[in-house]
């Protein structure tokens, strides 16, 4: 397998790049993450690659190559697609859809409404998918505290309003983590807020 690809950025748009070397222009899928990373056309870079090998009896041999932007990313990738029912494209979809650390939050935090704003997921493969990845992301979540990055904003400002409504901001901050790890369903500013002070 080849692992990555260095060479001159030739071609780039959000579903794929070209990067030319020694002489060979390498066209790789790429997620909208990737892409968002990629330099001008032109720059030196590097993807870490996935080949996916297509055998059909109807058809020939098929050979598609996947750039990724970090070997996290494309490690992910690679569990998506161990995913019954998760194919090539509905991986690098949920990429594009989603950052990595926020697949990873989902994940840990059983988070399926992530995953079900990705077109062509539905609720029964968003859980299969967090069932069956669940575990392999849990010692990276311990180890980084994930909190949902969907909710950063929410907590930012419910901070700021509770400090105003006169909360210590140490406590208060340590309160909004407890409540955003215990309910990954929260929606509004306001519903955080008042689930906080249940316990302030």
């Amino acid at each position: 397998m080849i692992s990555y690809i260095e060479g001159t950025l030739t071609e780039k748009n959000p579903a794929y790049a070209i990067l030319e070397t020694g002489g060979i222009g390498y066209f790789m899928n790429i997620s909208l993450n990737t892409f968002s990373k990629l330099g001008e056309i032109g720059t030196k870079c590097r993807l870490f690659t996935y080949m996916a090998v297509k055998n059909e009896a109807t058809t020939p041999v098929g050979i598609t190559l996947y750039g990724f932007y970090s070997p996290n990313e494309r490690e992910l990738y690679i569990n998506l697609l161990s995913v019954n029912g998760v194919g090539a494209n509905t991986a690098r979809l949920i990429l594009s859809s989603l950052t990595t650390d926020e697949v990873i939050s989902a994940l840990v935090n059983g988070y399926v409404a992530a995953f079900e704003r990705v077109k062509g997921i539905g609720s029964k493969t968003a859980q299969k998918i967090i069932i069956e990845l669940k575990n392999k992301y849990a010692k990276i979540a311990l180890q980084q505290d994930v909190v949902m990055p969907l909710h950063n904003k929410y907590k930012e400002e419910a901070l700021s309003g509770l400090i105003i409504l006169g909360f210590n901001k140490n406590n208060a901050e340590k309160a909004i983590d407890r409540i955003l790890k215990s309910d990954v369903n929260i929606e509004t500013v306001e519903e955080l807020i008042k689930k906080t002070l249940k316990i302030l």
